[in-house]
Formats: structure tokens, sequence, C-alpha cells
């Protein structure tokens, strides 16, 4: 009988297998990704079919582009591989949580040492049948931890894409700056030739002449650290797509267009489609859940048993019921807490709902002065520059030449289109927060 017993539980019991870590075979695949993209296919399908814009277009074939870096973030980003495991965790939860409790077997047997007395034993079954409600509550908080664990991916989801626009913007941004300073620099190049010739005729000092040397030799400088700012910023792009150092050069250095939709009520779509406050309304039902299963808890489950056994050669069957009487306890200190956790979790919902109103109102201003900083510098500083620098062209072209008035023209147009790219930056960094905080359309 003991063995059918121990063949009984070991049905339902599991074995456990071993999985080491194995990070050679994750660096392949690491690699891999920048040339295979079958494991994409399915994940790029089931993005087309929960959209009705245009199916994406991907390949490996040309550079990769903005939009198509956020496809790849989607499915490579190292934080987001963790919060969608993590939130297999919740689901198996959901799934095995709300079973009966396991029958409880007993037995027990007695050898009595006088000679005459019989072997006195008995079998007893207990069965806990759960009347109170308290499995269907605790399927229902299990249900709602889950969705609040969707949640979490779907507002980590929508971070990673506002982060990698942001960063995709910045590398950009130093890419341009490095082009924007080789031009400058050549410009130097060429007014030192004209000093040297300057200095030969006797009409330009040493003093002067090696203060444009000075001048050339710090920019040479300075376009040394944009290039590491480049390169440390294409590393850093790399680290949120999920992507190895090799697939550097094959990212497209330009800045994402983005458009910020109409919206009449900005309120309305906030509290609609922000993912950030959508986390705390799950957080909030996981708590109502919380509460209504620690209700349950204090209203009683039956326990039925019934066995079989023998005392002094009597063959006796047994019944037995027991059922807890909820009159000391009645689980008062869960519900206490559940009760209060729910408060926590209201109010941190309209905590987080009155920092992103605040934050979105600042956002929005912030993106209507940085439009017309850059407004202003495209259309009246850059241009008088411009302006500037032809008509110095023409006064070199008839033979006068001021070699510092050349370099302050050089060095002011630098400055004012480097300056006119951190504007461009700030004001798309601007957009994307505003974008970030109206949350996704669908």
């Amino acid at each position: 009988m003991c063995f059918s017993v121990a063949a009984f539980i070991g049905v339902g019991c599991q074995s456990y297998e071993s999985s080491p870590l194995d990070i050679d075979t994750y660096r392949y695949s690491l690699d891999a990704r920048t040339f295979d993209i079958e494991p994409l296919t399915a994940f790029i399908d089931r993005l087309d079919s929960l959209t009705e814009d245009e199916p994406i277009q991907f390949g490996f074939s040309d550079l990769i582009s903005p939009s198509e870096g956020e496809v790849l973030a989607l499915f490579y980003n190292p934080e987001l591989r963790i919060a969608r495991l993590r939130a297999g965790a919740s689901l198996a939860e959901f799934d095995t949580v709300g079973l009966w409790e396991d029958p409880v077997f007993g037995y027990d047997g007695v050898d009595v040492t006088s000679p005459s007395a019989p072997f006195e034993f008995s079998i007893m079954g207990n069965i806990t049948i759960p009347i109170s409600g308290r499995l269907v509550a605790e399927k229902e908080r299990a249900g709602a931890a889950y969705e609040a664990q969707l949640r979490t991916i779907v507002d980590a989801e929508w971070q990673t894409r506002a982060e990698l626009r942001s960063q995709w913007a910045k590398w950009a941004a130093a890419t341009e700056r490095v082009a924007l300073i080789n031009d400058v620099i050549t410009q130097l190049q060429e007014i030192n030739a004209i000093a040297d010739i300057l200095v030969t005729a006797g009409e330009l000092n040493r003093v002067q002449h090696r203060l444009l040397q000075v001048e050339l030799s710090s920019k040479m400088v300075e376009a040394t650290e944009v290039e590491l700012q480049v390169m440390e910023a294409s590393f850093d792009l790399l680290g949120i797509i999920g992507l190895s150092p090799a697939a550097a050069s094959m990212l497209v250095p330009t800045f994402p267009v983005l458009d910020i939709p109409h919206v009449d009520d900005k309120t309305a779509r906030l509290i609609e489609s922000n993912t950030e406050l959508a986390v705390q309304f799950a957080e909030y039902e996981t708590a109502e859940k919380s509460l209504h299963v620690e209700i349950k808890k204090q209203f009683p489950d039956i326990i039925l048993g019934s066995g079989y056994g023998s005392e002094f050669n009597d063959h006796r069957v047994m019944f037995g019921l027991s059922i807890p009487l909820p009159v000391l306890n009645a689980n008062r200190a869960g519900i206490a807490i559940a009760s209060a956790n729910r408060e926590v979790a209201r109010a941190t919902a309209e905590t987080t709902f009155a920092h992103l109103y605040r934050e979105l109102a600042a956002a929005t201003i912030t993106l209507q002065m940085k439009q017309s900083q850059r407004n202003h510098y495209e259309k009246t500083i850059v241009p008088m520059l411009e302006d500037q620098t032809r008509d110095i062209e023409k006064i070199v072209e008839l033979g006068e030449v001021d070699t510092f008035i050349l370099l302050e023209t050089v060095t002011r147009q630098f400055d004012a289109k480097q300056q006119l790219i951190a504007l461009q930056l700030a004001e798309l960094d601007a957009v994307i927060n505003v974008l970030r905080m109206y949350g996704p359309d669908s």
C-alpha cells in the first residue's frame, strides 16, 4: 500500500532539470543580430497586425534608420527582455492560482505488545471544500497583477522608444558637429595659408600669425573630442537597441522624424493613453482585488475527512468535518493591511497624475520656446552671418585681406551653426517628451 501511495504522489510532481548558463553561445547570438533577421519576422508581423499603419519594411540590406532602430529595440533591448521574463512569472502565478488545496492523507498504526492484542490502524483522508469564494478572488487578483505587469512592459517599451529617439538625435547632432568642425578646420587652414603669404610679405607680424595657428590647433583638438563624443553616443545607442559594437557602421546618423498628433483635450489624452499612469491604474486594481481576497479569507472553508480503521478487531468507517468560526481573528490584520495598501495605491495614482499633468504643461511650453528660438536662429542670425561671409569673400577678391576679420567671421558662423544644432536637438527632445507623455496611439 505504501508503494501505491508513493506512486500516486509522484504522478503530480515535477522533476528538476539543470540549465547551465552559457555566455559564449549568447555572445555569438549577439553578434548574429546584425545580419540574421529571421527571429524578427514573426515579431514584425505581429506589430503590423496591431496598427493600421503601412506595413513595416525592414531589412539589413541597407543601413538602419531611426524607425527601424525602434523595432530592433522593442525586440532586443535587454531591459525589455528582463521585464517580459518577469511578466512570465506573473503569468505562471495566474495560471496556477485558485486551485484547490491538495488532499491530506494520514495513516496511524498501533502494535500493542500484549500477545493477544490485535494490530490497530486508521487511514484518514481530508479535503478542503472552498465555499468561501476565496479561490475565485485569488484568481481575479492574480489576473489584475498580471495585467499590471503587462502594463509595466508597455510603459517600459514606450519609455525605451523615447530614450532611443533622444539618444539617436544626440548621436546625429554629434555627427553633424564633427562635419561642422571639420569644415571650420578647412577654412582656418585656408586663412593660415593666406597668413603665411602675408607674413612673408611683411604685412602680418608673427604674433598675429601665431594667434591664427593657435586657433587652428585648438579646433583640431576640439574635433578629436567631438569624434570621441560621436563614438560614445553610438555605443550608448547600440546599448539601447541591443546590438553589438560591430553594428555601429550600420546606423544612419539622422534626426528621427516625429510629428505630434493634434489633441483637442490634452488632459483627457494623458488620462487615457499615458503608459506610466496606466501602470498606476492597474496597480490600484490589484490592490482592490487584494482587499477582496482578504475579505473572502474571513469566511471559512469546510474540511471534510473520511477513512477506515480497526480497533480491537472492530472495523469502522470514519467521517470528519471541521469549519473555523470567524469570531476572534476573522483575518482582521490582513483586511486592515490590504485596505491601507489600497489607499496607498490610490494616492500613488493621484500623485502620478498630478506630476504628469504639470510635466505635460511645462513640456508644451518648452517645445513652443525651443521652436521659437530655432526659428529665430534659422531665419535671422544664420542668414546674417552667411551674408557677412559672402561680403568678405568679395572683399578678398578685390585684394583687400584682413585675416582677423576672416577669423572672426568663421568662428562666429561656426558658433552660430553649432548653437543651431543644439537648438534642433533641444526642440526634438521637447517633441519626444510631449509624445512620451501623450502615450502611444494604440
